[in-house]
């Protein structure tokens, strides 16, 4: 063991020769296949042969020498070196006297064109607060309370579960009201968040990326730490108690997390050692346009293991219930965003990028295996095949996937005056072509509300109650088709402006009766998707549905049903997507008996005219659409209309 505990003159203090990692453990990163790489790469505190400190390990095979900086040595770039292990291309050492809360980085020192730089851990868990940009010696001990959260959620994951996905940004979702500029912490937003998502009948929480990003305007989408909470909030801890809190009350936590492309500042990822160690060396490859940021290299066996580490380390440390994959498509296309000659072909000649491919897939294996009651959601927006199939059908083996093309489809014919609604029925019903090809979510998401793209009540078209009215169209909808659900916060009560992340929410607007009542109405919807097992249980199904009328173009109505796993489990939906009340509008049904009317988005509880149907209407023998019974109804202006089977009721 060296032990030169004093810096003399002419050589630096070097850390003790110790290791946390074996053979094993450099065998496996160098292969590729680590994935527990947060347990012995970056700062661990702790004790050797009776001495506290804490031990260091960095990948810098470039690296002529590496050394530890920080508050406990003045910030001295030659004092603590670490050693160079084998050829794994990693140096450590443990340093005695560095305790928890210690602020360091590595001060690398190339072989390369005597490049030097002060790097943040890569597998540091806990970073300064931003501008800042050092790593924090930090410990993740923290006593879960979510044990019964944990041994059922396999459940609320399932296929067959109501998913309604609630997306938040922390910072902009509600801030201080004494000073709108300050940041609410991860446990001041943990009670109301719980609270509110619990009362609205969410069923889960989407968290935009909180890996630690340097520019707060990214919205975590430039990620610089991706073992590390940001800070921004508080601590490690802090996050971990917002999700047990929410755990508790039973709803369940997924994160934005981002391995698609990350940021070129210079205490981060890029040019870690002198050279392109993470990211590709052919800009071609290795840095993406429309983000101005490095894209990994996803051959590289330590880059893989990094990757896949990250993934399983929220959801062995921060019991994170699943992945949303963020920009899934830029990984899978070379050419993505780049002209012709701006690419790299693969081995065949061909677009695909072989190497994501195979890291998505085996990610997507290795989650599952470790942790089969969570989910995997792909962000993915072209019509690449079985995003959400299993590796052994030839699929990525993502659990879900976004529906992209109904969200786009969808809000586009909304923006149509309903006058013109007629010539574009096919934007209504074109998705049930594919509906069934992949497990789908169905996201209105914060990617639609920002950019001038407005808020989503100011692209409905008409006066103020139409707009309202088409909105509430919008959701039921949306509720009724098959898909998992997911809607981006400040949508479910129609916030006017585009979403800011700078700002809070408008959350005054709930004091007009018509965002009240529109917020009634997501409730609702969100009760009677997850109370009624025909609009769930066969989201990914096509047995799970059935168009009754889609053709009816020239009064702009779609009605279909959703059934259960119980054969007269029926829901009809009924659509209107005119200003215009229809009365006597006969639809088709396959059973005799009374129906009764659900939900109804017309209600005058929920800002409506109050036109509907007297709480349900009783079949008659009458043939129509193909079916042995007929339905007289009442069909409400811009509404939609949920109606249960009789043998259910």
């Amino acid at each position: 063991m060296t032990t030169a505990a004093t810096r003399t003159a002419d050589r630096p203090t070097v850390a003790y020769d110790f290791s946390r990692l074996t053979k094993d453990d450099l065998f496996l990163f160098n292969e590729g296949t680590h994935l527990n790489l947060y347990d012995k790469l970056g700062a661990h505190p702790g004790t050797h042969h009776g001495v506290a400190g804490t031990f260091f390990a960095v990948w810098a095979p470039n690296a002529e020498s590496v050394y530890v900086i920080g508050d406990f040595n003045g910030w001295n770039k030659r004092q603590h070196q670490l050693r160079s292990r084998e050829s794994s291309g990693i140096f450590e050492g443990f340093v005695p006297g560095v305790a928890v809360g210690t602020i360091y980085k590595f001060h690398i020192e190339s072989r390369v064109n005597g490049y030097q730089v002060d790097k943040a851990d890569p597998f540091g868990v806990y970073q300064e607060v931003a501008p800042r940009t050092g790593s924090r010696v930090w410990d993740l001990n923290y006593e879960w309370q979510d044990s019964a959260w944990m041994q059922r959620r396999g459940g609320y994951n399932h296929l067959h579960a109501p998913q309604s996905i609630y997306e938040v940004h922390l910072g902009s979702w509600r801030r201080s009201p004494d000073d709108p500029d300050k940041l609410l912490s991860y446990r001041d937003l943990a009670e109301p968040l719980a609270a509110y998502v619990k009362k609205m009948g969410f069923t889960h929480v989407e968290l935009m990326p909180l890996t630690e990003h340097p520019f707060y305007g990214s919205w975590g989408y430039q990620t610089t730490g991706y073992f590390a909470a940001t800070s921004r909030y508080g601590s490690p801890q802090d996050l971990m108690y917002l999700i047990d809190h929410l755990h508790q009350a039973g709803i369940g936590v997924l994160l934005d997390w981002v391995p698609s492309h990350f940021p070129n500042d210079e205490h981060g990822l890029g040019f870690f050692d002198g050279t392109h160690l993470f990211e590709h060396s052919d800009m071609r490859q290795g840095f993406h346009p429309d983000w101005n940021s490095f894209i990994f290299n996803y051959g590289r066996n330590e880059v893989r293991s990094f990757l896949m580490s990250s993934a399983l380390f929220w959801l062995d440390k921060y019991h994170i219930d699943g992945l949303r994959v963020d920009a899934v498509a830029s990984m899978l296309y070379l050419d993505y965003s780049r002209k012709a000659g701006e690419w790299v072909p693969n081995r065949y000649g061909g677009r695909e990028n072989l190497e994501a491919v195979d890291l998505l897939r085996r990610l997507n294996s290795e989650v599952y295996l470790r942790h089969p009651d969570v989910q995997m959601i792909a962000e993915e927006s072209t019509s690449w095949p079985a995003v959400s199939r299993p590796l052994y059908v030839g699929g990525l083996g993502f659990g879900f996937k976004w529906d992209m093309g109904w969200m786009h489809d969808t809000l586009r014919y909304m923006h149509y005056d309903p006058i013109y609604r007629r010539y574009h029925q096919g934007e209504l019903s074109f998705r049930m072509i594919y509906a069934f090809h992949e497990n789908f979510v169905l996201p209105l998401s914060h990617d639609e509300v920002v950019h001038g793209k407005g808020s989503l009540i100011s692209k409905m078209p008409g006066d103020q109650w139409q707009r309202m009215a088409n909105l509430r169209l919008l959701y039921g909808y949306m509720f009724g088709m098959p898909g998992k659900k997911l809607l981006f916060m400040g949508a479910e009560f129609a916030q006017w402006s585009e979403w800011k992340h700078d700002e809070s929410l408008q959350w005054h607007l709930l004091q007009d009766p018509m965002h009240a009542g529109l917020q009634a109405w997501v409730e609702i919807l969100n009760r009677t998707y997850s109370g009624e097992s025909a609009l769930h249980q066969r989201d990914c199904s096509d047995s799970g549905f059935e168009w009754i009328d889609c053709n009816d173009a020239d009064r702009s109505v779609v009605s279909f049903c959703r059934k259960g796993d119980a054969a007269d489990d029926w829901v009809l939906v009924v659509c209107n997507f005119t200003p215009v009340p229809y009365h006597n509008y006969r639809i088709g049904v396959p059973f005799g008996g009374y129906w009764k009317e659900l939900i109804n988005s017309d209600g005058a509880e929920y800002g409506g005219s109050g036109q509907g149907n007297l709480g349900g209407v009783e079949a008659d023998a009458i043939n129509t659409h193909g079916r042995p019974y007929s339905l007289n109804l009442t069909l409400p202006p811009l509404a939609a209309v949920f109606f249960k089977s009789p043998r259910t009721i």
